[in-house]
């Protein structure tokens, strides 16, 4: 029986031809085309360690795991030979018939009702046929534990090319699949299968046999590859460039001619992914540290060397946040980047916030430490939905800094860019987001291998790696023992070293597979210490020569009205006529109001507002400008303030004499202070202020307790012990009754939280490499009342995005929404079947927590409805009231102006 080329493999977005007759792609077309990008990608993008431990896992040579591999990505869509694949509804139609109508009319492609009412995947399909068919060329098979054997490992992995893997499937399904699933067809069908499997193979080359098994490294770097290659593949535009014509046969002479067809497009369809070419310098020599003192001269002198001896590993990094510390980070990153010929960066940071505060220094480093092209996106969830977009609207802010978003910039990808996707963002050269980024990697999401496959020839770095809580801190031990596993070179920083610190130590180096001898951080602040990946060996900490800088930090709280106490610490600076404070408010809605209140009593005083309830474009600028003027070097010249909620914790470069916030864990208030200028820093707690709804009261009274009317503290070597002191059980004992009882009570719920926290991130969490016994269904198990509220309160609290439209006329004079009021060009846009245009709105995003538009239903439509990607985003159109943009939903009234989103409970 020949191949039978009607058999299609796409057909969406492939247009019609000159009688209306849609165009199809045949399956074994896309087959070879995916097989032929895969040979590209394990050329041009895999480093040297991802493609030898394939080899050393299959037990094949380099060239012929390379092979094996295209054949494999080949492979990935043979369950479209199915019934209900081939005849689905969607499919390509001509005159109302599907295209493939005519095959059930044949003897051979005959199938039951049953066959039509299947509902397994094509994906699932190719994992079921595929386990004995690999079983037949010889691949290792087990009828015992098949998930420990390659037949089934590498038909499992080929099945979650979709995102997810499928459970395992076991000898009695595997001998004869149509049995239980009887969409897959026998017959011609299952002739068909084979035909496709033995062309694929005839044509690729890949007749050795390997007798290895996968690892969990050789698992990510294959599905990452196939992916990958699939989704290069997939590209519409290019396919109509290899479409065939009417009647083409696929005859073993058409198909050679074909595989050369798309072998000649391959490096075509990687080039224009902006993946290829990025690498690391060498880094420059450290002998200009020689005779320096402090964190970033000793590490610059010894890393080098340990890097050197042992290969690349994991860098910590233990000092109070600043840009120095985030200079040294980067650094290590460059030389472990270097050492691993990694192929690009991410950076890691706790909010978006601080990710977009970062991007600067981190484009400055790239500048220096990247080699080739290199393209930057910016990863959290206000830019999410079209990372290119938030990165030229990012740099748009950031213009008057050095950085320009005009087209052709080297860094900036265009809005077009196929790297413009939030599944595919994550492969980009140069990243800088949030930490869910990484988190998600080891969560049961969609795509989750993937992430790991993008992150497996990058350096990490991650900013304060444990400001996330229970849960996030319980995840991120779980991903580095993922990173040592694939060999991914991290750099952890933090504020102070403690267990939680140790822990992250621990786990890098029990991925590594180290010891179980417990790794501890040095507790003198600054320091760092090195674990290398290849055999997980904790290495001597590494403490800066010489003395450090101090500097005195002074706390006071102070008990009076909040405005009457921010009033009162301000009137000195403002008598003055110089300095510079920052004010953290509890709420965006408080901050616009005492910036109101500030500006109207102070009218000498330059008062700037920046929080998380601006529009994305307007938060940029602003953060951009607060970097000018809060710079150590001072970029105003009077009395200056900054209004601001927590969202500027985590914020780099930005300088102040004075920072006045309402009540918070410790913790939180010194990440608010520890960056301010000069030898003397003043922090001012209000006591009668509100706290955060998120912060935890047992945290909040033992702060207060031990700061009492205030203290001073010598930075950086007092805040280890400070930190410490916070948590300590003798902190009740001083305290009388019935403070000590209601104490200890906060006490023991935050206990009971963190441990119900720290238990769900281990019920939610993926197997780690050592625990995955060959199945890769673990990695997408599906835990019954795993919900997506559930995994989005793994990381963090949920959040969706606010749109607000104003109402008005376009040029026509026809009704029209707006995105700016007045702004004709700013009108809401439209693509296909009317829906909006997701990159449009990215700009204009503003991110609210989802508590507090719980019962708000929004003006979108069922076209924005549909739309995944605008699933989260709640479009308000505004109308005007008393001189205000306002929507009122039955519990709230939501307040638009130049200084963001105020959101007000309704009695």
């Amino acid at each position: 029986m020949p191949l039978d080329s009607r058999l299609w493999g796409k057909a969406a977005g492939l247009g019609k031809d000159a009688r209306g007759v849609p165009h199809t792609h045949p399956v074994v077309c896309h087959l070879l085309d995916t097989a032929a990008v895969a040979e590209v990608v394990w050329d041009e993008l895999l480093t040297e360690y991802q493609r030898s431990s394939v080899a050393a896992a299959l037990r094949v040579t380099d060239e012929q795991a390379r092979t094996l591999a295209a054949f494999w990505a080949g492979l990935h869509d043979i369950g479209k030979i199915t019934v209900p694949f081939q005849l689905h509804s969607g499919g390509p139609r001509y005159e109302g018939k599907l295209r493939t109508q005519e095959l059930s009319g044949e003897p051979g492609y005959a199938f039951g009702t049953a066959a039509m009412q299947d509902r397994q995947s094509h994906e699932a399909a190719a994992h079921w046929w595929l386990v004995g068919n690999f079983e037949e060329i010889g691949y290792p098979s087990s009828k015992r534990r098949p998930q420990s054997r390659l037949s089934h490992a590498v038909a499992q992995l080929l099945g979650g090319h979709g995102g997810g893997f499928h459970p395992v499937v076991y000898d009695k399904d595997s001998r004869c699949p149509v049995a239980r699933h009887p969409g897959m067809g026998s017959g011609s069908w299952e002739e068909q299968r084979r035909i496709h499997f033995d062309e694929v193979r005839r044509v690729v080359g890949a007749q050795s046999v390997p007798q290895g098994r996968m690892t969990p490294g050789a698992a990510v770097v294959l599905t990452g590859l196939v992916t990958l290659s699939d989704w290069l593949a997939s590209i519409e535009e290019e396919i109509l460039t290899r479409l065939r014509e009417e009647g083409w046969a696929g005859t073993p002479d058409d198909l050679d001619s074909y595989w050369q067809i798309a072998r000649a497009a391959a490096p075509r369809l990687l080039r224009q992914t902006d993946l290829l070419g990025t690498g690391f310098a060498r880094p420059s020599s450290p002998a200009h540290c020689a005779g320096e003192d402090g964190l970033g001269a000793s590490m610059a002198r010894r890393m080098p060397d340990l890097v050197a001896d042992h290969g690349p590993g994991m860098v910590v990094v233990t000092a109070p946040p600043s840009e120095e510390r985030t200079e040294a980070s980067l650094r290590a990153a460059a030389v472990l980047g270097h050492a691993a010929n990694a192929r690009g960066l991410f950076y890691a940071l706790p909010t978006g916030s601080a990710a977009d505060s970062h991007m600067a220094q981190v484009h400055a480093f790239a500048e220096q430490a990247l080699t080739g092209p290199w393209r930057s996106l910016l990863l959290h969830s206000s830019s999410r939905l079209k990372p290119a977009e938030a990165a030229e609207q990012w740099a748009r802010a950031h213009a008057t800094d050095g950085v320009s978003a005009e087209p052709g910039e080297e860094w900036a990808p265009t809005a077009n860019s196929w790297l413009n996707s939030h599944h595919r963002a994550l492969l980009a050269a140069l990243g800088t987001g949030t930490v869910d980024e990484l988190l998600q990697a080891v969560l049961p999401v969609k795509f989750n291998v993937m992430r790991l496959f993008a992150l497996s020839g990058k350096v990490v770095v991650v900013d304060e790696a444990h400001a996330r809580g229970a849960w996030g801190q319980k995840l991120m031990l779980r991903f580095l023992e993922w990173a040592a596993a694939l060999r991914i070179p991290v750099v952890l920083a933090s504020t102070a070293a403690d267990k939680s610190v140790d822990a992250m130590l621990a786990a890098y180096r029990r991925g590594a597979g180290g010891g179980g001898e417990p790794a501890v951080q040095p507790r003198r602040s600054p320091g760092w210490s090195f674990v290398d990946a290849r055999s997980g060996s904790g290495h001597l900490p590494q403490q800066p020569a010489g003395a450090v800088r101090a500097s005195t930090l002074s706390m006071t709280v102070v008990d009076g009205t909040p405005y009457g106490e921010i009033r009162a610490a301000l009137a000195p600076m403002v008598a003055a006529d110089k300095g510079r404070a920052a004010v953290y408010r509890p709420t965006p809605a408080e901050a616009i109001r005492t910036f109101h209140q500030l500006t109207r009593d102070f009218p000498d005083l330059d008062v700037a507002l920046v929080h998380e309830q601006m529009r994305n474009k307007d938060r940029w600028q602003r953060l951009a400008a607060c970097r000018k003027a809060f710079a150590p070097d001072g970029g105003v010249l009077g009395p200056s303030v900054l209004v601001t909620t927590s969202m500027l914790e985590h914020v780099r470069g930005l300088h102040f004499d004075l920072v006045i916030s309402g009540p918070a864990p410790l913790a939180d208030l010194l990440a608010r202070v520890v960056q301010s200028a000069g030898d003397r820093s003043r922090l001012v707690v209000l006591r009668a202020d509100d706290a955060s709804e998120l912060d935890d009261a047992a945290l909040l009274w033992r702060t207060d307790t031990l700061l009492g009317s205030g203290r001073t503290v010598s930075l950086p070597e007092e805040l280890p012990s400070l930190l410490d002191e916070v948590y300590a059980e003798e902190l009740v004992g001083k305290l009388a009754q019935p403070a000590a009882s209601e104490l200890q009570r906060f006490d023991n719920q935050r206990v009971v939280r963190e441990r119900r926290a720290s238990g769900t991130a281990r019920w939610l969490e993926v197997p780690g490499p050592q625990e995955l016994d060959g199945d890769l269904g673990l990695l997408s198990r599906d835990h019954p009342g795993m919900e997506p509220e559930l995994l989005s309160a793994v990381l963090g609290e949920e959040m969706v995005h606010v749109v607000c439209l104003y109402p008005g006329r376009d040029r026509q004079g026809n009704p029209a929404h707006f995105l700016e009021n007045g702004v004709l060009e700013r009108k809401l846009q439209r693509g296909p079947k009317g829906r909006p245009k997701p990159g449009q709105l990215v700009p204009y995003l503003i991110p609210v927590p989802k508590r507090l538009v719980e019962a708000v239903e929004g003006d979108a439509n069922p076209a924005w409805r549909g739309m995944a990607a605008l699933r989260n985003v709640l479009r308000l159109n505004l109308r005007e009231e008393g001189g205000e943009w306002v929507y009122t939903s039955p519990r709230h009234r939501f307040c638009m102006s130049e200084h963001g989103l105020k959101i007000v409970q309704l009695p």
